[in-house]
């Protein structure tokens, strides 16, 4: 894909989506991903297993029938108007991948817990996250809702804006749909329970490999990030190498850590899912209690991050179009 296109589409993609937000329709390419996976666990359950074997390789042809239809579709609906026109391709795939990221989508939701709080209405509050993590929200207080709110936030970081955009710039749009058709099975049946335990174990693993090195990336974009918008940067820095391990998963620490010291709180520790205390390593340090102001200053931080990740794109982009072009010699 050249550069051009690539950086295009791109920067429309993300106008859009700091215009529009996340679109609510029924034919957002996530919720068709998201009919598919509940098709295949309908047929899957109408089996009714019993040996785990055979309810891991279920869910494997589950996870890479998703998969590859997910980029296989896109790959045909994005070359079929490429050959009807360079312009009309180029818009279409700005489109599609304008549905896959969703940094508008995060702060709007964020903010709807935010809105709920600010007005004293705490019910509200625990209804509004319970939308955006999976963990019991009814019984959690104030600071408990907002510490989960600035969690998800800027774990979301890596699922919901720098993997996106770094699968869009190496593959385009179908290989960006492919990424969130992965992490879609993650978040639907990628859990430890009953249900799944055998059954999400490819999609949950194969998650924490795409998103190894993009985790990775996005926690130093972030530190980046927290100068732009003048959070402690020293801080991040210094929870991110302590703390970046501080998680079951192998990935969600890493933006988690650079954001509680980015802002100076304590986040992690023990929450309930169905009921069963889980209990999590703590991140950061508790020098602040968490108040209001830190699901604001998560957005910010997450935007700053988003902008700077755009940047650095654009430029690398431009750059190595000019070096294959022999117009910069090193």
């Amino acid at each position: 894909m050249d550069v051009i296109r690539i950086v295009s589409i791109i920067i429309i993609a993300f106008v859009l989506d700091f215009i529009i937000g996340e679109p609510q329709n029924p034919f957002h390419p996530i919720r068709i991903v998201g009919h598919g996976i509940a098709l295949g666990i309908r047929i899957y359950a109408s089996f009714k297993p019993k040996r785990s074997v055979t309810k891991f390789f279920a869910g494997m042809v589950l996870s890479l029938v998703i998969i590859f239809l997910s980029y296989g579709l896109t790959w045909l609906i994005v070359h079929g108007f490429y050959a009807l026109n360079d312009w009309l391709g180029l818009f279409i795939e700005a489109i599609i991948c304008y549905f896959l990221i969703a940094p508008k989508g995060m702060k709007t939701e964020s903010m709807k817990v935010y809105y709920s709080l600010k007005s004293g209405d705490i019910e509200s509050a625990r209804k509004n996250l319970s939308y955006l993590v999976s963990r019991d929200t009814k019984n959690l207080n104030a600071p408990e809702i907002i510490k989960a709110t600035v969690e998800t936030t800027s774990e979301n970081l890596t699922d919901g804006v720098i993997s996106p955009l770094l699968f869009i710039l190496i593959g385009g749009a179908p290989l960006g749909m492919a990424y969130r058709a992965v992490n879609t099975l993650d978040s639907v049946i990628g859990y430890r329970n009953d249900d799944f335990e055998y059954f999400g174990k490819f999609a949950a693993r194969l998650d924490d490999v795409i998103n190894f090195i993009p985790a990775r990336l996005s926690a130093l974009l972030m530190i980046l990030g927290s100068i732009i918008v003048r959070t402690d940067t020293k801080a991040a820095l210094r929870i991110y190498l302590r703390d970046r391990r501080n998680h079951k998963s192998p990935n969600s620490a890493q933006t988690e850590s650079v954001c509680a010291g980015a802002l100076g709180i304590s986040l992690g520790g023990g929450s309930y899912y169905k009921g069963i205390l889980v209990h999590h390593p703590l991140i950061g340090d508790p020098i602040q209690e968490p108040t209001l102001e830190h699901i604001r200053s998560s957005n910010r931080l997450m935007y700053g991050t988003t902008i700077l990740a755009i940047v650095i794109i654009v430029i690398g982009c431009f750059l190595f179009s000019l070096l294959s072009k022999g117009c910069i010699y090193v």
